[in-house]
Order: C-alpha cells, then sequence, then structure tokens
C-alpha cells in the first residue's frame, strides 16, 4: 500500500477520494466540499490517501490542534469493497507515523459518536484496536443532533494531551468553528 499527504485542495486527488468520503460521510456529518476547500485554503487541514495499484483505498482528513501538540483525525474512511481487510489499521498507522515526523504532532485526537448501537460500538473498538483510549466525557454539539466522546493517543512519553474529554473537546471545537468560519 502506498501514502500520500498533502496540504492543499488537489482536485484529480479529491476526485479519487470523494466517492469515499461521500459514501461513508454523506447525511452522517460530512462538511460540504466548499468547506473543505476553505480548510485547505486556511491551512488547517490535511488529505491522507492510502492507494492499492493506483485505486485509493482509505482516505482521512486531519487538522492540526497545535496548542495541545495533537493531530485531529476529522474522517478516515474505507470503502466497502477494501474493509476488513486491515486497511484502516495500516491507514492509522501510516498517520501515526506521519503526525510523529512530518506533522510534528505528539498527541492524535477522534470523536466518535457516543450513542451505543451496533455500528458505533463496532468503530469504537476498531480505535481501541489501533490504541486509542476513550474519554468519559459526552459532548452534546448545538449543530447536529448525535453526543460524541473523545478518543485519543499518545505517540510519545510525557506529552501534554490533556486526558479530559471535555478538556479535548475545547480544542476539536475550536477547529471546528475555524473550519467554517471566514472565506
Amino acid at each position: 500500500m502506498e501514502f500520500k499527504t498533502i496540504d492543499y485542495f488537489d482536485e484529480a486527488i479529491w476526485g479519487k477520494v470523494f466517492p469515499i468520503y461521500e459514501e461513508a460521510f454523506l447525511g452522517k456529518g460530512a462538511k460540504p466540499e466548499k468547506i473543505i476547500r476553505n480548510m485547505f485554503r486556511k491551512k488547517l487541514c490535511f488529505l491522507h490517501v492510502g492507494f492499492l495499484d493506483n485505486q485509493a483505498a482509505a482516505m482521512a482528513i486531519s487538522g492540526k490542534l497545535a496548542r495541545i501538540s495533537a493531530l485531529l483525525i476529522d474522517y478516515l474512511a474505507v470503502p466497502e469493497e477494501y474493509q476488513n481487510q486491515g486497511i484502516g489499521k495500516n491507514m492509522v498507522t501510516y498517520i501515526k507515523e506521519w503526525a510523529a515526523q512530518e506533522g510534528q504532532c505528539e498527541n492524535l485526537v477522534i470523536e466518535v459518536e457516543s450513542d451505543q448501537t451496533t455500528e458505533n460500538l463496532a468503530r469504537i473498538r476498531f480505535w481501541e484496536k489501533c490504541g486509542f483510549i476513550i474519554t468519559d466525557y459526552i459532548h452534546h454539539y448545538i449543530w447536529v443532533p448525535e453526543p460524541y466522546r473523545a478518543m485519543f493517543i499518545k505517540l510519545g512519553p510525557g506529552t501534554a494531551l490533556p486526558e479530559s474529554g471535555e478538556e479535548i473537546f475545547k480544542y476539536i471545537g475550536a477547529f471546528h468553528k475555524k473550519s467554517f468560519t471566514g472565506s
């Protein structure tokens, strides 16, 4: 599997990953393309792509939470035909390595839906298998109906990441606010 990370909006690469993004997130919290373009313009995010035989087999959008030296994995998806083959886990491993080296981050953070559905519990198990720790705090956004919990992984000893979900969500919320504001 080959991986690539970019910090600019590339039409050709977006064309390859958009179907994956759309399949996984349309109607389930997907940011409109206009907002994603704005995030790249403002240098808020990165696009990570995993390729198998020149086909996009995994994608992720992440953003830096600089004040806590963390990379937020905002979206991660693997097309259905590539699921259950270790591709998602390989993508997370790549992002961990990239974040520690190129992204200069000491931590990874994600937010997961906290409702106790079979699908949500499977996602949480996936992230736990990747080494993430779930926090107890349940966050309620005013603009989306489902509640969320933060998960994190420290990429090295002695990192300054707060382990309180409530505290982590302050940084996640600030990232989302920056993503949606300004043009």
